[in-house]
């Protein structure tokens, strides 16, 4: 009723008008600049039909309401753009209530003035919207907001990623939603861990230009990182673990800080059991792989081991301090995990203190990257990666 008010309003000022011309039969003579027969019929005519299209008597191509502009203005355009179409089909919210409904131009151009708008910030490829909008403000005497525009940003990891392309995605089922870690959305980036005021100062550093732009998503990581970096907790996850028996161990328990500047948060305690033969203990594949018998390796934190077999993989601890040689992380108890990465899952374990982490909290495993926990299911562990 509100946009029927406005619409109303300007067809009896005699800068909107009824057509029922056919997209065909309309083109060509807005290419040429004339007018169609329906522009010069008076405002009683136009209300008369304006009121059968909303009373529902047209069919939806019968006819829109145009809003007059220049027909000699140089971009086609421009000239006596629809402001009004008919739509059937019915409303999720308001059902069948309204069969016209306003074009996006029309309404966005009332909703600016209504919430006191003074200044549009909108891609360049929306700029012909501004000039359609103009004619309202106008026609109506108001004064036409500032408008900021800027060229297209494209993000290199994510190709030519668009809305109606990704809304294909989302209907096919190819993406779990608009929230999917795989999409170039603020909904995925909020899912996958990246801060508010991590995208509010990474487009403040890009500034506001009508020349396109290429970023890499390395920029935003290197902010958020920066504003991740004192907040988060750290913690240990392993990917792929491989099971390490070491021989000659002894009992022992570590303690490693929540985070390395904040000892008040408090911190974890790794409690390392030992039989008459041996600690079990598991260590990421990935490092495993690199390892061969004879080779010496530090367990951060515990004790170095040398390797005497890698099948299975078994090695003797050693209590000297050797710092010299390759770091591996480890655990000695375990919670099952994975990790949602943009190429697909991950699966391993992470300390047992990560089942005190808050569902939406996001964290830092060491050596590994940050993460928000995602959701707890059935003693599992779900994160979505954020970026290393």
């Amino acid at each position: 009723d509100l946009y029927y008010g406005y619409a109303e309003k300007l067809i009896k000022q005699g800068n909107a008008y009824v057509c029922s011309c056919s997209h065909e039969q309309f083109k060509p003579l807005k290419d040429a600049g004339k007018p169609c027969l329906h522009r010069s019929a008076s405002v009683g005519e136009n209300m008369e039909l304006w009121e059968k299209m909303i009373a529902g008597e047209f069919g939806e191509k019968d006819a829109v309401l145009r809003i007059k502009t220049d027909l000699e203005n140089p971009d086609p355009a421009l000239r006596d753009w629809v402001g009004f179409r008919i739509v059937k089909d019915e409303h999720p919210k308001v059902g069948g209530k309204y069969c016209v409904w306003p074009m996006l131009d029309f309404e966005s151009a009332i909703e600016d003035r209504l919430q006191e708008i003074t200044h549009i910030i909108r891609g360049k490829d929306l700029m012909d919207s501004g000039r359609r909008q103009k004619y309202i403000y106008d026609y109506l005497g108001w004064e036409y907001p500032e408008v900021l525009l800027w060229g297209r940003i494209s993000i290199h990891e994510y190709g030519k990623f668009s809305s109606s392309g990704m809304a294909k995605m989302v209907a096919a089922g190819e993406v779990s939603g608009w929230d999917d870690p795989k999409l170039p959305t603020i909904r995925a980036f909020r899912h996958r861990g990246i801060l508010p005021e991590s995208i509010t100062e990474f487009m403040l550093e890009l500034g506001l230009s009508t020349n396109d732009v290429g970023v890499s998503m390395e920029t935003l990581y290197a902010i958020n990182r920066k504003h991740l970096d004192d907040r988060a907790n750290r913690h240990f996850f392993i990917e792929d673990p491989l099971e390490l028996v070491v021989t000659g161990a002894v009992e022992k328990t570590v303690e490693k800080p929540l985070h390395p500047s904040h000892k008040e948060r408090g911190s974890r305690t790794f409690h390392v059991k030992a039989s008459e033969c041996c600690s079990k203990i598991w260590i990421p594949k990935r490092d495993a792989d690199k390892l061969n018998v004879g080779d010496e390796f530090r367990l951060m934190n515990l004790y170095n081991v040398i390797l005497e077999s890698v099948k299975p993989f078994v090695g003797k601890m050693n209590d000297v301090k050797n710092f010299k040689v390759p770091k591996i992380e480890w655990l000695s108890e375990k919670i099952p995990a994975q990790i949602l990465k943009h190429d697909g899952p991950v699966q391993g374990i992470c300390e047992p203190d990560c089942a005190k982490i808050e569902v939406g909290e996001i964290i830092q495993f060491e050596r590994y990257g940050f993460a928000r926990l995602d959701e707890k299911q059935d003693g599992k562990l779900v994160f979505v990666y954020t970026h290393d």
